[in-house]
């Protein structure tokens, strides 16, 4: 059993031993402590949370006791439903919300759920904030509300219509350009919230044909539901077999997007937001940014249009933080995550469909004919197990140490940028290992860079 409580939320699997897992207990611990951070920097008189969650099977029970707990705590439940991630963030301001919780593990399998903790702008809490709900939950500082205080639970079933009228008023998105390409999309939805919204969605932007794959809401998911290429070999097969001009991949909470060619070739995770910055940059110039894990190729299309890119720390947060900064216009991750701030600041599956079938659309292209004139990267992902009693700190130092040489960049772990390369090299906060990212122009080479690393660092944990 796995309880893992960090700054992005509280996650585990349910079933077990309190403190352990994420049980009843340790749901209504967190969501009082949450609520206690959330009353304590209040500027308004919102007693509103808005509660979203994933189809996973745990779902109701958990959605119980954290409406249960916010509303023991004096403030009302805004209960959306079976809702997106980026559904539940919109909702937020829209209500004049305190903040929102949204229950899903995200990518990770069906035994797994969370509390995904946002602010009143329906963004995710900052590190500090983070850290003071750990400190609350383990104090147990929290006071709860006499009888006549008490929450109210109100439900509310629109907003995924308003998150799809939302995607569809966008400036650039183009219906009219989409209904006349007459596409045919498939899409594979996990068996979650996706299959609610995304075939809905896609009949609004004018697909006509829209073949669905695992679009039923029951948390039974059909296979690992992280969209990578080694999960995704049925809609590849049923986009071939259908002839269909694109393929759609969302993971449970509709987060993260992950696109098809028509051959059934995988277009890659990281190219999805590569693919939607360039359709953005074309129409609205400007700067960019991704997490340092992410491809390169974010920088060149950036450059190509006159634009700055940047590189943030790993976490949606932080890529947030760095695009406020930098007035980016796209942003994101490179595991799918588009992050459009025209819309609004989280990712979303929703805006990257119907940007992407709009730039489809527009270029008249192929996927795979689009996909090639894109700078062409390959990202290796390894890791390093090391004992415990290995300090990682001082081996990511000396790492440091060892490639001065090169442009270093140690806002979170090290990156080396070499020339026509990267290395990055990152700590787990869960596990004693250290995970190598590296990207190159072939496979092989970013494989063998990243094999390089992970000698250079067995060989310096030896010494440690």
């Amino acid at each position: 059993m796995t309880l893992i409580k960090s700054i992005s939320g509280i996650r585990g699997t349910i079933g077990g031993q309190a403190g352990d897992a994420l049980t009843p207990l340790d749901i209504v611990k967190f969501t009082a402590a949450y609520i206690t951070l959330i009353r304590s920097q209040q500027k308004t008189n919102s007693k509103k949370i808005v509660l979203g969650r994933d189809a996973r099977i745990s779902g109701g029970m958990v959605k119980d006791l954290v409406a249960g707990t916010v509303r023991g705590m004096g403030y009302d439940v805004v209960d959306i439903g079976l809702a997106t991630t980026p559904t539940t963030e919109l909702a937020v301001p829209a209500e004049n919300a305190a903040g929102g919780i949204i229950l899903t593990a995200s990518h990770n399998p069906k035994q797994w759920n969370a509390l995904k903790l946002l602010n009143e702008k329906g963004e995710f809490l900052n590190a500090a904030e983070g850290n003071e709900i750990l400190k609350i939950a383990d104090a147990e500082e929290f006071v709860f509300a006499e009888v006549d205080n008490l929450g109210q639970l109100i439900t509310d079933s629109s907003y995924t219509q308003k998150h799809i009228d939302h995607v569809l008023a966008l400036d650039l998105v183009d219906v009219e350009a989409i209904r006349q390409a007459k596409f045919k999309v498939a899409v594979d939805c996990v068996n979650s919230v996706g299959g609610i919204v995304i075939p809905v969605l896609l009949k609004a932007l004018g697909v006509e044909t829209v073949y669905e794959l695992y679009c039923e809401p029951n948390g039974q998911f059909p296979h690992n539901p992280e969209p990578l290429p080694e999960h995704l070999t049925e809609i590849s097969a049923l986009v071939k077999e259908k002839g269909a001009d694109v393929g759609f991949v969302v993971d449970p909470d509709v987060d993260r997007l992950a696109i098809v060619c028509e051959n059934g070739n995988m277009f890659g995770e990281e190219y999805t937001l590569v693919a939607i910055a360039d359709y953005v940059l074309k129409h609205t110039p400007g700067n960019t940014v991704s997490n340092l894990s992410s491809t390169r190729a974010l920088r060149d299309v950036t450059r190509r249009y006159g634009g700055e890119y940047n590189a943030a720390a790993v976490g949606e947060v932080n890529v947030v933080t760095k695009m406020k900064a930098t007035q980016t216009v796209i942003g994101g991750e490179g595991n799918g995550g588009v992050i459009y701030p025209a819309s609004h600041y989280g990712r979303d599956a929703l805006v990257g469909i119907a940007l992407f079938l709009t730039h489809l659309a527009k270029e008249k292209k192929t996927v795979s004919a689009l996909r090639v004139t894109y700078p062409p990267y390959f990202i290796a992902k390894q890791k390093v197990t090391l004992t415990p009693d290995i300090d990682v700190d001082a081996v990511l130092l000396a790492v440091k140490e060892k490639f001065s040489a090169y442009d270093i960049t140690d806002i979170d772990g090290v990156k080396i940028d070499f020339p026509d390369k990267w290395a990055h090299l990152r700590k787990s906060n869960t596990e004693p290992i250290i995970r190598i990212y590296s990207e190159a122009s072939t496979m092989q080479e970013a494989e063998e860079l990243g094999a390089e690393l992970i000698n250079v660092v067995s060989q310096l944990s030896a010494r440690k």
